[in-house]
Order: C-alpha cells, then structure tokens, then sequence
C-alpha cells in the first residue's frame, strides 16, 4: 500500500511499489502533499491506469527511435516513415519530454504543419506522433494520448481528370518513348500494372501465346537501392492480367532486342540491372511526354527553338534554347508535374470502366480487394461524359405527341350523314 517517512531534510518521502514491484519514492515539503499523493498512486494501481511519475521526463526522440525499430514493417514503408519521422516530427519533438506534450501543443503543431504541407502529409505526421505516445501510454509512460481529439486537416480528392488522358494521346506518346522502355509504358497502359510490378516483372511470368501476364513479385526501390520483393502488395495483388495486342507485340520486340536480366528479368537498363523508378522519371519519361506535346512545348524558330511551359506554381514561362534536345530536357526539369507514369494504371481502369467492364472485374485486374478502392481512386470522369448523359435523355420531351382517335370512313354502300 505504501507508507511515508519524514527525511532528516524536513520533507516527507512517500514510498511505494510499483506495478512490476519495483520500489518508488517521491519526495514532498509537506506530509500532506505525500499523504494526498500516495492515495492517487495507490488508486491507480487499484484500477490499472497506473503511470509512472517520473517516467513523463523521458524524452520523445530516443522513445521513438527506439519504437520506429520495434515495428515489423515492408523495407518501403518503414523507409517511408522513417523519412517523415525525422524531417517532420523529430524536427519539433525531439527534446520535449513525453510528459511535457499536451493536447493544445499537438494541435498547434498540426495547424502550422498545414500551412506548409499538403493533407494527406499532416495526416502522415499526425499518425505517426500518435503511434509512439499509444505506444507510451501503454508502457504507462504516459496516462494519455494527447493526439486524441487532434483536428486534422481533410484530404481532398485533387481535381486530376487532366492526367487522364484518351487511348488517341496515348497511341501519340508511345513513339517518343525510346525503344529500351516503350513496353514497358505499354504495359502500365494496358494491363494497369503498377511500376514495382513492371520493374519486378520476369519473363516466366508471361505468357505472349496466350496473352496473359501473372504478378508474382515486385520492385522495391529504398534509397535509390532497387530489390526484388517475392510477393505483391497484397493478396489480391497475386494475380493474371489480359494482355492487349499491342502489348503483346511490343514485348515481343521487346523480347527480341533487349536480353534479358540475371534472372530474367524483363525490363533491365544498359548495364543489365533494375531500372530505378527516379531514374526512369527524370532521363525517360517527363522528356518523354515533352517530346508529345503533353508537357509544355517546344517551337522551332529557325534560329533556335522556344520552350513554354507551366511551372509548378501554375505560372507560364517561355525561354529560348539553341537546341531542341536543350529545351526538351529543361523544360521535363522545371515544367509542373503533369502526367505520371501510375497515371498510366489510372487511365488503364477508367478506359475499362467507361467501356462497360463491370467495376468489379476491373478492381480483380488491377489488384484491389475492394472494389470502393477502385471507384474512389482509379476511375476517373470520361472525356464525353456530357454527351453521354445528354443521349440517356434525348427521347424524353416536354411536349409528347398527343395521337388523335381515328375516324371511320363511310363505306361505298352507305350514304354521309348530312
């Protein structure tokens, strides 16, 4: 239960057992604060929601370094946290003790994180903050998570229909795609693979006389390292996809001019190894969709060439190149995001969508487990749908054709009535 001793100092030193037994002192001016003290402590214990009163001072940054190496996570997604843990959370919190953090400075936090980063990142970094005081509360560092109740900012659906583009645009880009990756791209356009299943993809996993690809293992690309992972995303990530007679018949160049890796893999660079995802994006695809008109665009002058392009602010910005080479990469460095290569998965289930295919087909082709996921993520309003909606309705009138009865005419042997 605990008893008080009065020190040779004057004070009053409450003692007590913990709940793993361990002995624990406080020290107080007066027997008073220890008797009210002790009485707390004794209570807690009694219902289970004891905490330790001095484990409060210990400091945020060595707890969650240590919980961020507990975790059993994918190599991509602990990197992932890792990153945000350190730039973001760790930059405020790090010398606060555990304690020491309260509700109103958690809030004040987010409400200054969202003034500089987008939704979806403050929920990231709100996420993580609270994981590791869950995890204090539970080793009873702390009585309560102080994320709880914490407003966050609401992640809004981004008005992107502009990076779907039309099965015309894309039959555009394919010839200024270099040969080396142009099966590739085809591959995200036409079997919806994701970029770690196209870069992973080996060629004992397809099947060009039938036309079919299956999705054994992926790419995992962790601090410009690539590796191979031996299964996918998820359950439903394992799965045979359909291949369109153009895929099939850039593969099958493909597969005649390009060997194939180590261990066969499908898709390798000059030296033979995985193609890097960051790699691909700078030097292969934004100079790409330049090359089609599909980001910025580049005239010629007869003497040099102009490059117009939108920044990443939404400003348009022109400068003048000597050639055109010049001007293309500039422009795939400064231009805005504009088209990225999982738009390709994107464009993918909406084209099938649009056409008919029943959205759970859709969601079973392109790896989901729920078909919500690929009505709220991957579809995307078609180009024509105005028109579409307007033809539902284009027998429907305000102003239906009333037919009259028709009269009986008099027969030859019956006179008119006069």
């Amino acid at each position: 239960m605990g008893h008080i001793i009065k020190t040779k100092a004057g004070t009053y030193r409450a003692n007590w057992r913990d709940h793993t037994d361990r002995q624990r002192s406080k020290t107080f001016a007066t027997k008073r604060e220890a008797t009210a003290f002790l009485a707390e402590i004794n209570s807690s214990l009694n219902r289970g929601t004891y905490v330790d009163p001095h484990a409060g001072k210990t400091k945020f940054g060595p707890y969650a370094e240590a919980w961020l190496k507990s975790r059993n996570h994918e190599l991509a997604t602990a990197a992932r946290d890792e990153s945000i843990m350190r730039n973001h959370v760790l930059a405020r919190w790090q010398d606060v003790p555990l304690g020491k953090i309260d509700h109103s400075a958690v809030q004040a936090w987010i409400t200054e994180l969202g003034k500089r980063l987008s939704p979806a990142s403050v929920i990231e970094c709100n996420r993580l903050l609270s994981g590791v005081l869950r995890s204090a509360v539970r080793d009873r560092i702390i009585g309560v998570n102080p994320c709880e109740g914490v407003r966050l900012p609401r992640r809004r659906r981004q008005d992107d229909d502009d990076r779907i583009i039309s099965r015309e645009e894309f039959t555009a880009l394919l010839p200024h795609i270099p040969d080396r990756y142009r099966a590739v791209v085809a591959l995200a356009a036409g079997a919806g693979l994701r970029w770690g299943e196209c870069a992973g993809l080996r060629w004992d996993a397809v099947d060009l006389d039938a036309g079919t690809v299956r999705v054994l293992r992926v790419a995992v690309e962790i601090n410009g390292h690539v590796t191979i992972k031996p299964y996918p995303k998820s359950k439903a990530g394992r799965r045979e996809v359909p291949l369109p007679g153009f895929v099939v018949e850039l593969l099958t160049a493909h597969r005649a001019a390009f060997p194939p890796g180590p261990l066969g893999e499908v898709f390798t660079v000059r030296s033979g190894s995985l193609m890097s995802r960051h790699t691909f994006r700078a030097r292969v695809w934004r100079p790409s969709l330049v090359r089609a008109g599909l980001l910025g665009s580049v005239s010629d002058l007869g003497e040099g060439f102009l490059g117009t392009w939108t920044d990443k602010s939404g400003g348009e910005r022109h400068k003048r190149f000597t050639t055109k080479e010049e001007a293309v990469l500039y422009l795939a460095q400064h231009a805005g995001e504009g088209l990225r290569f999982h738009d390709l998965r994107h464009c993918y289930a909406t084209w099938l969508v649009s056409s008919g295919v029943p959205v759970n087909d859709v969601a079973g082709l392109i790896g989901h487990e729920q078909i919500s996921t690929t009505l709220n993520r991957y579809t995307h309003a078609s180009r024509d749908r105005n028109g579409r909606a307007r033809a539902v309705f284009a027998d429907l009138s305000l102003h239906p054709t009333v037919e009259k009865p028709a009269t009986a005419e008099p027969t030859t042997d019956e006179e008119p009535t006069p």
